[in-house]
């Protein structure tokens, strides 16, 4: 199995684009409190820092790099102390090149902090969210952007609930295969362009459309087909985990496919292990049942650790050995 592109992962993300974007998903509304350049400054990792140790002098091991949460216990100690202690405490940190400031639970700094990052060029925001729960809905923005991910050729569809992945050669037909799905009651993620994401050491990936093709779909002989016009909202599924792939062959007679399924197969994306079939195509075959049955067969394994073909060789065995028992009483 081949990637359309290899795993990518952005390296930094402006100050600008991280101010502009991370409202439009996550529940913290960010406040500038200053006004800088802030499309010169980069955010090269998803880890935050909170610097009160920076601020009490100890900069040896500060990691500057990363967004600086400024909360409770960091402002109220610059609150305490007299004002050229303040200055001296605060100098620790904008003579570092630090990306940005946020002060949580509606913090401020004093005019003279913020003029001194101001020349730093550091911007500086706040936010009435705790630092708790800024520093989660931070990282996890971050975490998303800074994230492994690859744009994958194929339909990705959820049958009964599981994320399937559909593969293959150009011309084999997944797009026709991910109608019938869609038309029988399941749901479209995504199809032609699917972009894969492995957040952080997260073994789960996640399947999303690209964002330009939508709920498009382009069937050969038809044209262009709006899945979500024609089937409405419940054919649409913006995101899912990938736990199945279903690799379409073309059918050839020389090879010997899998008949029990006992050999079972994986694929390794993103350094991620997904259970794999491997389904040759030739006229009469109905695909769309059999890819329902490879979603019923996953969660029956999941479920109750139920594999058909084991049980069928179980019993095979079991009727081989009552027979040979029988023989040797004869």
């Amino acid at each position: 199995m081949n990637f359309d592109q290899k795993g990518l992962k952005k390296r930094s993300i402006t100050v600008t684009e991280f101010f502009d974007t991370i409202g439009d998903k996550y529940d913290i509304k960010l406040k500038r409190l200053n006004s800088v350049d802030e499309s010169s400054r980069q955010i090269f990792e998803r880890d935050l820092h909170r610097p009160g140790l920076a601020l009490a002098g100890f900069t040896n091991l500060f990691t500057f790099k990363r967004v600086q949460i400024l909360g409770n216990t960091e402002t109220r100690f610059l609150y305490n102390l007299d004002e050229p202690s303040k200055i001296r405490a605060f100098e620790n940190l904008v003579r570092f090149k630090i990306p940005c400031i946020i002060l949580t639970s509606n913090n401020k700094l004093s005019p003279v902090l913020l003029d001194m990052a101001t020349m730093a060029g550091i911007p500086v925001y706040s936010t009435r969210c705790s630092s708790t729960k800024a520093i989660y809905n931070v990282t996890d923005f971050l975490d998303d952007h800074f994230s492994l991910y690859l744009q994958y050729h194929g339909s990705m569809v959820d049958v009964y609930g599981v994320g399937v992945l559909l593969t293959g050669k150009s011309g084999l037909g997944k797009s026709e295969i991910a109608l019938d799905l869609i038309e029988r009651g399941h749901g479209l993620v995504a199809d032609d362009v699917v972009v894969i994401r492995r957040k952080g050491e997260s073994m789960a990936l996640s399947a999303k459309r690209n964002t330009i093709i939508d709920h498009f779909m382009e069937i050969r002989g038809l044209g262009v087909v709006d899945v979500k016009a024609n089937f409405g909202i419940r054919a649409i599924r913006e995101v899912k985990e990938v736990q199945v792939v279903v690799e379409l062959l073309e059918w050839n007679k020389e090879i010997v496919y899998e008949r029990l399924g006992l050999d079972l197969k994986s694929t390794r994306i993103l350094g991620v292990e997904v259970p794999q079939v491997e389904l040759p195509i030739f006229p009469g075959k109905n695909i769309t049942v059999i890819i329902e049955v490879v979603a019923l067969n996953f969660l029956l394994k999941r479920y109750s650790n139920y594999v058909a073909a084991e049980a069928l060789t179980k019993r095979i065995n079991s009727v081989i050995n009552s027979e040979k028992i029988e023989d040797d009483h004869d």
